[in-house]
């Protein structure tokens, strides 16, 4: 066993209590100890140390030069060790690294923008990675510590993950305004036949997010282009005589017009959520403070 396998805290604490005090009696009273106790810890020292430390006195002991010599390290090691129990002060103008968010294309679009140039004010010397939300892959990516927090909906992100509300979202039937679904007052049968454009990010296919609603209907959807974000959809709008189901948030300012529906679809959440190993983390905690604030 090495010298190092024999030594421990609590010697250290004995030895820092024998060069204050200068008296057994005295150490063990400082630490609640018996003096009998502090003479056990008293002679592992001695052995690991190689050295008496201290001498018997009259009145005490005296510090033997070495004992005297380390003494200052002794100070410092067991500083030290404070500081690792004492809580952190977390200031971000101070803190750095990188943090990863993974987002859906709609997150990138609504939630970051305001999120990122806060994170760019209060904490400039952090670094931020956004990247795409890849649905088979992020928890792994949390579970590995390489993405640190994920915003998307909730049927996106495993059960035991925490995560806070960001608001609540709802799907709009939106149009280029020359179409000519544009100038009709058409019935939920009429939506459903027109040609339709879905974003579908994270697996291309013809499936979209409210084709379960339709269905409630008995109807089927007419989909004919499959996009794999929502931010090009809009675009592609405007060149063929189509609709396309958004999140109304993702269309606040384009030109485009709300087909109204007889009936509408179901709302949604909005999520920001993260694996169970951050809960303590206070950057994890700070970041998600700011998202609360915002909604």
């Amino acid at each position: 066993m090495s010298k190092l396998d024999r030594l421990d805290i609590k010697q250290l604490r004995v030895f820092q209590a024998l060069i204050k005090e200068k008296s057994a009696s005295k150490a063990a009273n400082q630490l609640g100890l018996t003096q009998q106790a502090v003479s056990e810890q008293l002679k592992k020292l001695r052995d690991v140390f190689d050295d008496r430390l201290f001498l018997r006195k009259t009145n005490g002991f005296i510090p033997t030069p070495h004992a005297e010599a380390l003494s200052i390290e002794v100070d410092r090691i067991l500083n030290d060790f404070q500081a690792l129990l004492s809580p952190k002060v977390f200031d971000p103008k101070t803190v750095s690294g990188t943090f990863v968010i993974a987002a859906t294309d709609y997150a990138q679009q609504v939630v970051l923008p305001a999120l990122i140039a806060k994170l760019r004010i209060s904490a400039p010397q952090l670094k931020i990675i956004v990247r795409d939300f890849e649905i088979d892959k992020v928890p792994e990516l949390m579970e590995s510590g390489s993405v640190n927090l994920a915003i998307a909906f909730p049927d996106y992100m495993p059960q035991s993950y925490p995560l806070i509300k960001l608001f609540e979202e709802h799907h709009v039937c939106i149009a280029s305004p020359q179409s000519s679904i544009a100038k009709t007052t058409p019935t939920l049968a009429d939506v459903a036949s027109y040609p339709s454009i879905i974003a579908s990010p994270s697996r291309p296919n013809f499936k979209g997010s409210i084709d379960d609603w339709f269905k409630e209907f008995g109807l089927q959807r007419n989909i004919v282009v499959s996009a794999p974000c929502f931010s090009i959809v809009p675009m592609y709008l405007e060149t063929t005589d189509s609709i396309a189901f958004l999140p109304s948030r993702a269309i606040q300012g384009l030109d485009l017009i709300e087909v109204e529906l007889e009936q509408s679809p179901s709302p949604f959440d909005v999520i920001a959520a993260w694996h169970p190993r951050y809960n303590d983390d206070a950057l994890q905690s700070w970041v998600v403070s700011l998202l609360e604030e915002d909604y």
